[in-house]
């Protein structure tokens, strides 16, 4: 494939069933609020990229959600912790012959096209781009092929993933993004005060 490709893990959009550290704090209704706008805000932005895209759904494709508005294609994710399912993910998408795949989630409402442009333009120079979340986990993950080691023995969803994956990372070369908020606490929605002012909370 010429194109880059942009794989996107989301979630079916189930009350009680998403964002559900955020929800301890604003109940469900405004947490599945939240995670629809995150993934309207995210879909706008893949849509402006030149590549093609490829959604992955936690337990089953919709159609005539946010993600039929772009051209892209759909999956559902394999079982397994979020390390397995990522590996499985890259691997179906060089099968497909891509030589430059980035994997994003769908959680930050800082998130603008110069990120996606710049890691898949950073793919050229280097082995592995990552954007760093502010939480000490990553957001981007950006790769020319597989590196099996990474997606293995990580405690996912902990401050401790980013710093585990670049100790794998020591014979590679690695580029690092500029670090987003990653929305997955109250404490993070706070940092985004134009998201917070559509909710009704």
């Amino acid at each position: 494939m010429s194109n880059p490709l942009i794989m996107v893990f989301v979630r079916n959009p189930e009350l009680g069933r998403v964002k559900t550290r955020l929800a301890k704090s604003i109940g469900d209704q405004a947490a599945l609020e939240t995670y629809k706008i995150l993934s309207k805000h995210t879909s706008k932005i893949i849509n402006e990229i030149d590549s093609d895209q490829l959604i992955f759904y936690s337990d089953k494709i919709q159609d005539n959600d946010v993600w039929t508005t772009i051209n892209c294609k759909k999956q559902i994710q394999t079982k397994g912790d979020l390390g397995q399912k990522m590996l499985a993910a890259f691997q179906y998408g060089f099968s497909l012959g891509y030589q430059k795949i980035i994997i994003i989630g769908s959680d930050l409402y800082s998130l603008r096209p110069k990120h996606i442009e710049s890691a898949f333009e950073q793919l050229e120079n280097y082995d592995v781009v990552i954007g760093p979340a502010l939480d000490g986990g990553y957001y981007l993950l950006g790769l020319n092929f597989i590196i099996h080691k990474i997606f293995k023995q990580k405690q996912w969803s902990t401050s401790s993933v980013l710093k585990e994956t670049l100790s794998d990372l020591k014979e590679f070369n690695v580029n690092l993004l500029e670090p987003l908020n990653d929305i997955d606490t109250y404490e993070d929605l706070k940092k985004e005060p134009q998201l917070l002012k559509q909710l009704n909370i």
